[in-house]
């Protein structure tokens, strides 16, 4: 990553993992994070799988995740791995055989879970399968589902019993001269995850797949992955993460950017900087964010927009922003424009004005070079 000198307390200090290939997708080493989501279509519904991945990557998904339950899952994965503009992660749970049927069907990934897709010798198959098809595999741990007799030796599903989990299966992949694999220690208590994590993070160099699992509906799904992943993403941990919402899986994948976008992980789109609001507005702060998120919703190019009710914060919020504006009252604001003020604007017209200007920044940035 690129230090920070001058504000050296924003520096995070990634730790070390071994780089794979999802697909074309680079994964762990000096590779951006990648943000992923899973379909929650049926899978033999191809036009409206398909439809589902494509609004994902055009969120910024890096990869997406398709479930395979059945042989007709297995067929239609052909389809939709050739229509997909991103890498598909084929979910493997219980048939070992759909992990080989993923695999000739085209899949990028074979997500298996240690705890119910078999025997080692099954496990031996689906290596072969990713091997001949040019593969990698997630060892994907959950505290729902982890073996029976880790269950007997730690009495719960703890933190060390995830681990050995994973490293038990690390061991079978290694023993088989299969190296591209990452790694993920899920559950849905956040401390619990974020101590497995942890463990994990020291025991093997395999990159880490980050992911709070079952983390709930929109709003209570984000806050309990933003505080698990957050910390965890603050540490160093994790190159490649799934926010887990039961929501429509482009609001993961914007849940996902949001988190990287608050650490400076990764940045993709408009940084709204906004203020709560409050009696001191001199406009309907509120309104204009949520106009203004779905009027910006177009620009893929980083850049940062203030807008802020009143001059308690505006003009200090302003001088760190490429666009901003700050209600001054009286009917009109302040509009700034690389930290410095540019002109007034009236309230009226004010939404049609930002967006022109920032469709103006962005198109100045994406020329310069600068993002």
């Amino acid at each position: 990553m690129t230090l920070n000198h001058v504000r050296p307390w924003r520096n995070i200090y990634r730790r070390q993992s071994r780089q794979i290939h999802v697909g074309p997708v680079p994964v762990g080493g000096d590779a951006p994070i990648a943000v992923q989501t899973m379909t929650n279509t049926p899978t033999t519904d191809v036009a409206a799988t398909i439809a589902q991945v494509q609004a994902a990557a055009e969120a910024g998904a890096d990869i997406v995740r398709v479930s395979v339950p059945d042989e007709a899952s297995s067929r239609a994965l052909r389809e939709i791995t050739r229509e997909s503009p991103v890498p598909i992660v084929a979910d493997i749970h219980f048939h070992y055989r759909r992990a080989i049927e993923a695999a000739e069907a085209g899949a990028a990934c074979l997500r298996i879970n240690p705890g119910n897709i078999g025997s080692p010798e099954r496990v031996r198959e689906v290596i072969s399968a990713a091997r001949d098809h040019g593969c990698s595999i997630r060892i994907g741990v959950n505290a729902g589902s982890l073996e029976k007799h880790l269950l007997e030796k730690y009495g719960e599903p703890c933190p060390d019993a995830m681990v050995e989990s994973g490293l038990d299966h690390i061991r079978i992949l290694q023993d088989h001269d299969f190296h591209e694999f990452k790694i993920s220690v899920k559950a849905s208590d956040v401390f619990m995850s974020a101590a497995a994590y942890q463990q994990l993070a020291e025991a093997t160099d395999a990159p880490i797949h980050l992911g709070i699992t079952e983390a709930g509906g929109l709003t209570s799904g984000t806050i309990k992955s933003a505080i698990g992943l957050g910390q965890l993403l603050w540490m160093g941990i994790g190159d490649t993460l799934r926010v887990s919402l039961s929501a429509d899986p482009v609001e993961e994948v914007k849940v996902g950017f949001e988190i990287l976008k608050s650490l400076g992980l990764r940045h993709r789109g408009v940084n709204i900087i906004s203020c709560p609001s409050c009696a001191r507005q001199g406009f309907d702060v509120i309104k204009t964010v949520e106009e203004l998120e779905k009027r910006l919703a177009h620009i893929h190019t980083p850049m940062s927009l203030s807008i802020i009710g009143c001059v308690v914060n505006g003009p200090g919020e302003a001088l760190m922003t490429d666009v901003g504006f700050t209600g001054g009252g009286a009917g009109s604001g302040m509009v700034y424009l690389a930290g410095k003020q540019d002109h007034k604007q009236g309230n009226e017209g004010m939404i049609d004005h930002i967006v022109e200007l920032v469709e103006k920044r962005a198109a100045q940035i994406e020329a310069s070079g600068e993002s």
